[in-house]
């Protein structure tokens, strides 16, 4: 083999700013449902994946007016002043009911969840009454339907209550069970194809030279592919030479999406770029003006689409967040979901860059009522052992070179 050629020297660039990044990337998902291919899995399975059905409501929520809290169930009309006195009646429990009707001049204990019994329009809370023998004391006047949860006022039968793509968090697990669904049809995991390079990299298994250093991209990646939902296939280490790149990137253009990490800078060796072009790639951009991960290029081969994620751990990591999670949920058979940026105050003065979005492994404290954002100590984006330290991404935007202590910047919380 000849000299590498640099990327760099027979491609012209396509560095764009991280919003033109992000929207292209959006722009080029097209991804529908109707194309993503689903299963049926066991309820206790269901969690992280997307809804892949319609779930509509099986009966009305809540099937009959229900108590809101625990008290006595009365005719609002008995209870108009600031003090009356019932006689009390019964009592209903949560899964049991009161069998006649509530009277002028009658009252019921009820507990919480319990039914409404016939004839009562709402509920006195029991810290507002006085009780001895049969006569209750209400000292607090109440208004029909007050501390009521009326019937079919959270769903209606056969009303809407997940939506195909939803991803189903421990709430919609919920919903699914109070609906009668042991089993659920969700989309398929999308499969990630996971190709570190360098000639510097050995394994985590293996016991490194003094000039070499183990692999972390590949098991961040895989991490962060579980987390956004997906299935991550590792291909092992790609050496920088064009046959080594070309079979391995071949072979991870079999999954749904493929990730490679190092390789798409600038140097001598950086040959990701020349062979995905050789493979028919086409690139929508070739960097983002960024920092970290700066050379970040994103394209498609055919039908599959590919990241080059840059080599340095808190590049390839913070890249991953910015870009390709968004494309997994969409892969999921979810919506395109952008990274969503919070609000703190700096707790120190900081300086930016005047042409990059600058990411900063920062983390967040309350002080005085107020959210603070402290940048962690880290030396770059190598460091990821003080990266693990950071709770969040401290974003300076372009032209934010000096930013006083006390100002409100944006930040990005790291997922936990």
């Amino acid at each position: 083999m000849g000299e590498p050629i640099r990327p760099s020297e027979v491609i012209p660039p396509m560095v764009l700013t991280y919003e033109q990044a992000l929207h292209t990337v959006r722009e080029r998902i097209t991804v529908t449902p109707l194309q993503v291919a689903s299963e049926t899995v066991p309820l206790e399975e269901a969690l992280g994946r997307v809804l892949a059905e319609q779930i509509r409501a099986s009966r009305d929520y809540p099937p009959f007016d229900r108590s809101a809290r625990d008290g006595y169930a009365v005719r609002s009309a008995d209870v108009q002043g600031s003090h009356a006195v019932l006689e009390c009646v019964g009592e209903v429990a949560a899964g049991a009911y009161f069998e006649g009707e509530i009277k002028p001049g009658k009252c019921a204990t009820i507990m919480t969840g319990a039914p409404l019994p016939s004839g009562a329009d709402a509920v006195v809370m029991i810290e507002a009454t006085t009780k001895q023998n049969e006569r209750v004391e209400i000292h607090q006047a109440v208004r029909a339907d007050e501390n009521v949860v009326p019937k079919a006022s959270e769903a209606r039968a056969g009303s809407l209550v997940l939506d195909c793509g939803t991803r189903l968090r421990a709430d919609a697990i919920g919903v699914l069970a109070a609906n009668g669904h042991t089993h659920v049809e969700v989309f398929r995991k999308p499969r990630v194809a996971i190709l570190p390079t360098g000639n510097e990299l050995v394994s985590a298994s293996v016991e490194p030279e003094w000039f070499q250093i183990r692999d972390s991209n590949a098991s961040s990646l895989a991490a962060q592919v579980i987390e956004a939902g997906g299935e991550p296939w590792q291909l092992g280490i790609a050496r920088d030479s064009d046959e080594d790149l070309k079979s391995l990137i071949s072979k991870g253009l079999q999954a749904d999406l493929l990730l490679v990490s190092g390789g798409v800078s600038v140097g001598k060796y950086d040959l990701v770029e020349h062979v995905l072009e050789g493979l028919g790639g086409e690139f929508y951009f070739r960097g983002a003006s960024i920092r970290p991960g700066r050379p970040v290029v994103f394209g498609r081969i055919g039908e599959k689409f590919f990241f080059g994620l840059p080599g340095n751990p808190v590049s390839t990591l913070v890249t991953f967040m910015l870009f390709v999670r968004p494309v997994l949920n969409t892969l999921a058979g979810g919506a395109f979901e952008e990274p969503v940026f919070l609000r703190a105050r700096l707790a120190s003065p900081r300086a930016g860059k005047k042409d990059l979005t600058v990411f900063v492994p920062a983390y967040t404290r309350m002080r005085d009522g107020e959210p603070f954002v402290e940048p962690a100590a880290w030396q770059g984006s190598g460091d990821i052992v003080n990266f693990t330290a950071a709770d969040c991404l401290m974003v300076f935007q372009p032209g934010q070179t000096s930013v006083d202590e006390g100002a409100w910047v944006d930040v990005l919380p790291l997922p936990r």
